[in-house]
């Protein structure tokens, strides 16, 4: 586990966040880590990164997912205090295992719950992808490391080029031009 002390950090603002409900702060966190994510291209600092993604994600949308999705962030958020105990007391695994049972947790989970929760996973786990090949990853090495397909990781980026692309290239009145003729 590459730089331990940042990932103890890191794991206490995302428990202060989740605390607060700060979506914000969540999805900056979580972009911290992409970076070390990237350069050494350690899957724990991937893992956490995607975690806490996902979390904000939950977070943003827990009045519209499942009534019981209190409980998980309460369960997500012990997990994360038992990785962070762990990771104070120099056990890497404790830490790892703690982490993996965020993931596994979702298999235990019943009904539209899990199906939504695999959902919000999948979808943190090709936003963070993306982010990694931004970082000049190469898309399979990338796809592999979040056990995404290159064809997902494709997608999510061509459509996130698109829509760059359609900002950049376009003036002031070009677009508002576009916009005003979308209501028209």
């Amino acid at each position: 586990m590459k730089e331990k002390e940042h990932i103890i950090d890191l794991l206490e603002n995302t428990k202060r966040a989740i605390k607060e409900k700060n979506v914000r702060l969540l999805k900056e966190l979580s972009n911290q880590t992409i970076h070390s994510a990237s350069v050494y291209q350690d899957p724990d600092n991937i893992a956490i990164a995607v975690i806490i993604y996902m979390l904000s994600k939950i977070i943003e949308r827990r009045h519209y997912l499942h009534k019981d999705i209190e409980n998980l962030i309460g369960i997500y958020n012990k997990c994360i205090s038992n990785s962070i105990i762990a990771l104070k007391k120099d056990n890497e695994v404790i830490c790892r295992t703690e982490i993996k049972n965020i993931i596994s947790s979702i298999n235990k989970l019943s009904g539209t719950l899990k199906q939504e929760i695999k959902d919000v996973l999948k979808k943190a786990k090709i936003n963070k992808a993306s982010k990694i090949y931004e970082h000049g990853i190469s898309m399979r090495q990338t796809a592999d490391l979040l056990g995404i397909s290159v064809w997902e990781l494709i997608e999510y980026a061509g459509k996130k080029q698109e829509r760059t692309n359609l900002i950049i290239s376009r003036n002031e009145k070009e677009r508002i031009k576009i916009a005003l003729n979308m209501f028209t």
